[in-house]
């Protein structure tokens, strides 16, 4: 379901017939240029999604004359239609505004073309109507690199994004982040209106992020690309030391990255995360340190092999 209100703001649109609930019955992330059914042909009609006129649909309506005009709209409007937009500003019939009231299917018109207004309501939809969940964790932008902090309540997490942020990172959430799936390989994080540039820091309460560190210590929304899960060390537990393999976990039907972290005393985490997103960035360009290490001992067993047989 879409707010009008907020498609209205977001494609800056001219409202000709509102909406009476103020909502808008659309559920999937497309549009539809209604240019054959225009014509007559009614198969296949996805009438279900919003319907966008430019400029060769209302060039071909000119065309008609009056009885096939009416019974071309009065066929079209029949259909559960869930708004209709006008791009250009192109002017409208007056029959097809009375069908829309009579029908009472919203209404707009848009001034831009018809190209960009079709690519910035797919963009809209596709961002609106994506799949969310909301997590336990901190979110924080270091290098470009999405970091989502999980682990128990009191681990250190919030702590290491403050100090993330004393160094010149971004905070995108603290406690609670929205994750919403924008693409079949992409997730985003944002945090909740009420609470978004707070964080709480145990012992002292909480603080407004923006205003004591300034506008670049914040930043809406990031892309989740490494999951880090930190917790107290445990005596005995088998912790990756080389970094071999590729861990991964999923969110919301996404694989991403995942990285266990242990906690113990006087261990620069904030430092450790910085080094965590510079390192999936270099595997992301193809380069991997454990990899590398592997390579070189392989070479240097060759050598002594070769002196070996001399």
């Amino acid at each position: 379901m879409i707010y009008e209100k907020e498609l209205v703001e977001a494609l800056k649109l001219d409202v000709l017939i509102p909406s009476k609930s103020g909502k808008l019955p659309i559920d999937e992330a497309d549009i539809c240029r209604p240019g054959l059914q225009l014509t007559g042909y009614w198969d296949f009609f996805a009438f279900e999604r919003p319907q966008l006129f430019g400029k060769v649909e209302m060039a071909y309506l000119d065309t008609l004359d009056e009885e096939t005009l009416n019974r071309r709209l009065n066929t079209f409007f029949n259909f559960k239609l869930p708004c209709i937009i006008v791009c250009r500003n192109l002017p409208i019939p007056d029959v097809m505004l009375e069908c829309a009231r009579k029908r009472q299917v919203p209404v707009y018109r848009s001034a831009a073309l018809t190209v960009k207004v079709e690519m910035d309501i797919i963009s809209y939809l596709n961002s609106t109507l994506a799949p969310t969940r909301t997590l336990h964790g901190v979110l924080v932008d270091v290098y470009g690199v999405g970091l989502l902090l999980t682990g128990k309540s009191g681990v250190g997490k919030s702590e290491s994004a403050l100090e993330l942020v004393k160094r010149g990172h971004r905070l995108v959430a603290d406690d609670v982040v929205e994750v919403r799936r924008v693409s079949d390989n992409r997730i985003t994080g944002t945090a909740p209106e009420n609470i978004r540039h707070l964080m709480e820091i145990r012992g002292i309460g909480i603080i407004d992020v923006y205003t004591m560190y300034g506008v670049a210590s914040v930043i809406q929304s990031k892309s989740i690309d490494l999951v880090v899960h930190m917790e107290l060390w445990q005596e005995g537990h088998a912790y990756d030391r080389l970094g071999l393999g590729s861990q991964t976990t999923s969110i919301l039907g996404v694989n991403v990255p995942y990285l266990l972290l242990p906690i113990h005393p006087g261990r620069n985490i904030a430092i450790v995360l910085e080094v965590a997103a510079r390192n999936l960035r270099l595997k992301q360009m193809g380069y991997n340190a454990a990899e590398e290490l592997l390579k070189r001992q392989a070479e240097a067993l060759s050598q002594v092999s070769e002196e070996d047989d001399i």
